[in-house]
């Protein structure tokens, strides 16, 4: 499991989310922390994240000791400390460190969260490594899941990246393994919440099967294209948090002034249900 150094935080108030929501919520593709200009620039991200203000945040493409491009930096680690959160790592790749005595090389997902986390998670799921020049799809890490209690109600987080590649089929596999994990959290309470970089838009084919279980927030209460990628000029909205069917979306946004990444962060604003059921939108 987990639990990091900051179990001893304060829970954050729901007096604070706008519209009387009990959590708010983000999703943010870090690039390992390198702007659209290529440059990786950690107080820019941490800047950029702080200004979210979310109670928790899915992150993509993040280092943990990897290599020179972020410094070496545990940045799932530091970015939680920087933040006042606590820090959850799934890593997709986890290789023998450089030297002897020093960390391994990991690189994955994480999960951010003002909350303490209960327990912790990195489920496997089908994929085509980025790591070597022919790969085969195979079962492997990265999708973590954490679990919070928000008023007492047990939130199921992900944080998940969907395969890049235009032939669909990996995503496929995917989504329909996603969904398995998710219907092993089928509490009377749990809510849950699956957020990240499913690099498809909404409308394709291998997506189809998450929206009759889940709510796309954008869908739901949004206004104009959602569009998060290329974070420059955006002309692509593959970038997603998604619900279950008893919460409900009170807002949600592109941050379309973030400029930490090559990405553009969504952030939302959810009511959790208490004794009766939320219906979709």
């Amino acid at each position: 499991m987990l639990l990091n150094a900051f179990s001893l935080l304060p829970t954050p108030s729901a007096a604070a989310r706008p519209h009387g929501a009990d959590l708010r919520v983000a999703t943010y593709n870090i690039h390992a922390g390198a702007g659209a200009d290529g440059v990786f620039d950690l107080p820019r991200l941490t800047a950029s994240l702080r200004k979210l203000d979310a109670d928790i945040i899915g992150l993509q493409e993040v280092d943990v000791h990897w290599g020179d491009r972020s410094g070496w930096l545990d940045l799932a680690g530091t970015l939680g400390a920087a933040l006042g959160m606590r820090s959850y790592a799934g890593p997709i790749y986890s290789f023998d460190p450089p030297a002897e005595g020093a960390p391994r090389r990991e690189y994955g997902n994480a999960i951010l969260s003002r909350y303490p986390i209960v327990s912790g998670v990195n489920h496997t799921m089908t994929r085509l490594s980025t790591q070597t020049a022919a790969p085969v799809a195979a079962p492997g890490p990265g999708l973590p899941e954490v679990v919070v209690r928000v008023h007492g109600i047990p939130v199921h987080v992900y944080s998940t990246h969907l395969d890049f590649r235009p032939d669909p089929a990996v995503r496929r596999i995917q989504v329909a393994e996603m969904l398995e994990v998710l219907a092993g959290d089928r509490g009377l309470r749990a809510v849950r919440i699956l957020m990240g970089d499913f690099n498809a838009a909404p409308d394709a084919p291998e997506l189809a099967p998450l929206w009759p279980v889940l709510t796309d927030a954008w869908a739901a209460a949004g206004s104009g294209p959602g569009l998060t990628y290329p974070a420059g000029s955006p002309d692509q909205r593959i970038d997603y948090i998604t619900v279950s069917g008893r919460v409900r979306v009170d807002s949600v946004e592109v941050m379309a002034d973030a400029d930490a990444s090559d990405h553009l962060p969504v952030v939302a604003d959810l009511t959790l249900p208490r004794g009766g059921s939320h219906h979709r939108g």
